[in-house]
C-alpha cells in the first residue's frame, strides 16, 4: 500500500478517529487505526476506522493512492506523530511489517498489526432524520453537563433523545439536576416517533466533531449512528429506562426573578473563589437586586450585588456553585429567569422570555444552609 495526502487533512482525520480508542483495549488490535486506501473506478481516497465494540468511528478523506491496500497502525502514536509533522504532505508506504511515514524532513517506521484481525465495524442503521450541526452541538453542550459520571448507574450517564414529528428533545440528569433542550429536526418519515439513550461522553465527542453542516441520525438494532461531512460514528445504546423528566420540569412556581446572564455568571465565579469544597453559593433576592454570597469558613467570605427583577416574595436559595454555573451557561438569551417556590424546593432555570415550555430548561436542587 502506498498513498500521499495533505498533512493537515490527514492529521485532522487521524485525531478525530483516534479519540474513541480505548485506554485499556480488550485486544491489542483495538488500539489500532485501520487505514484503507482505495483507487477503484479511477477514484482515490482513504478510510480511517477505529472500533472498541461499543463505539466506532469512520472518516473518509481524499488522497493520491499509488497502491491500494489496508494497514493497521497503533492509533495514539499515529495521532501524536501526525499532529507534530513539519511538512505539507504525508506519504505512507507499507514494507513488510512496517509502515514508512515521511513528511518533509521527518521519517518514521511504524510497526503494524495484522489488519485481518481487526473486527468488522457495525453497519450504519437506517437513517431516521437530520438536523443542523451547530444547533445539535449547542443542545448537547447545554444538556450533557447534567449527565452523571458514575458508571455504576448507567441510566444516568446517558442523554435521553426523544423525537416526535419535527421536534427533538434531549434530556439528562444526575439526580441532583435535570437539563432538557428542545430543537427542530427533519424526520425522514412524517410522524416518526422514537426515543433512545445515548452515552453522554460519546454524544459530546460527536457533537464537537460534527458541528459543521447537517448531521444525519440513524437508529436501529440497539445502535445509533451520526454522519456528517464524510465522518460517521456508531454507538451502542444504553437501556431505554429513564425518568419522566417532562413532568418534573412543568411544575408551578410562585416566585420569579430575571437577571442579566453575563454579569450573573461572572459574579458567581468571583464569589465562589471563597466557597470551600462542597459549600454553597447563596442567592438572596429582594426588590431590584440579587445578593450573591459565599464563604464564612476558614478562607473568608465574599458578596456581590446585581440588579434583578423580582416577582413574588423575597427569597434566599443556595446551590452547589458548579451546578448553578452549568445551568446559567446553557441560557442563550440576554437574561436568565429563575422560577422559585421556597428555599428548599428545586429551582427551574430558563431563558427570558420564559414561555410555558421554553426550549432550554434546567431544574436544580437547592442546598440547606444554616
Amino acid at each position: 500500500m502506498k498513498f500521499r495526502v495533505s498533512r493537515e487533512t490527514f492529521a485532522d482525520a487521524v485525531s478525530w478517529a483516534a479519540r474513541i480508542l480505548p485506554n485499556r483495549p480488550s485486544a491489542p488490535v483495538l488500539s489500532g487505526l485501520l487505514i484503507g486506501a482505495d483507487a477503484a473506478d479511477g477514484g482515490s481516497g482513504l478510510r480511517l476506522s477505529a472500533f472498541d465494540y461499543d463505539v466506532s468511528a469512520r472518516a473518509e478523506i481524499d488522497a493520491v493512492v499509488d497502491e491500494p491496500g489496508r494497514v493497521l497502525i497503533p492509533g495514539r502514536v499515529l495521532a501524536e506523530i501526525t499532529r507534530n509533522l513539519p511538512g505539507d504532505q504525508v506519504e505512507i508506504a507499507t514494507s513488510g511489517s512496517e509502515a514508512l511515514l515521511t513528511c518533509g524532513s521527518a521519517e518514521f517506521a511504524l510497526l503494524t498489526m495484522p489488519a485481518e484481525d481487526f473486527p468488522t465495524l457495525p453497519a450504519m442503521p437506517s437513517r431516521v432524520g437530520g438536523l443542523d450541526g451547530a444547533a445539535f452541538a449547542a443542545a448537547v453542550g447545554q444538556v450533557a453537563p447534567a449527565a452523571s459520571r458514575d458508571d455504576t448507574l448507567p441510566m444516568l450517564t446517558g442523554v435521553r433523545v426523544d423525537v416526535e414529528a419535527d421536534t427533538m428533545t434531549m434530556a439528562a440528569t444526575d439526580r441532583y439536576r435535570i437539563a432538557a433542550r428542545r430543537l427542530p429536526w427533519r424526520p425522514a418519515e412524517a410522524g416518526f416517533t422514537t426515543g433512545a439513550m445515548v452515552p453522554s461522553r460519546v454524544l459530546v465527542e460527536v457533537a464537537r466533531a460534527l458541528r459543521g453542516g447537517d448531521v444525519a441520525l440513524s437508529l436501529g438494532g440497539g445502535v445509533a449512528g451520526f454522519e456528517s461531512g464524510g465522518r460517521a460514528t456508531t454507538v451502542r445504546l444504553l437501556d431505554e429506562q429513564f425518568i419522566d423528566y417532562r413532568t418534573r420540569l412543568s411544575g408551578s412556581w410562585s416566585i420569579r426573578a430575571d437577571v442579566r446572564v453575563g454579569p450573573f455568571i461572572e459574579a458567581v465565579k468571583r464569589v465562589a473563589l471563597v466557597a470551600e469544597r462542597n459549600t454553597a453559593i447563596r442567592l438572596g433576592f429582594t426588590r431590584g437586586q440579587v445578593l450573591v454570597q459565599a464563604g464564612g469558613g476558614d478562607i473568608g467570605r465574599g458578596a456581590e450585588a446585581l440588579p434583578a427583577e423580582l416577582s413574588g416574595d423575597d427569597i434566599q436559595v443556595a446551590f452547589q456553585p458548579h451546578f448553578l454555573l452549568d445551568g446559567l451557561a446553557g441560557v442563550e438569551t440576554e437574561f436568565v429567569r429563575l422560577h422559585m417556590e421556597s428555599s428548599t424546593r428545586p429551582v427551574l432555570i430558563t431563558s427570558v422570555p420564559g414561555d410555558a415550555e421554553p426550549d432550554f430548561r434546567y431544574l436544580v436542587m437547592t442546598l440547606r444552609t444554616n
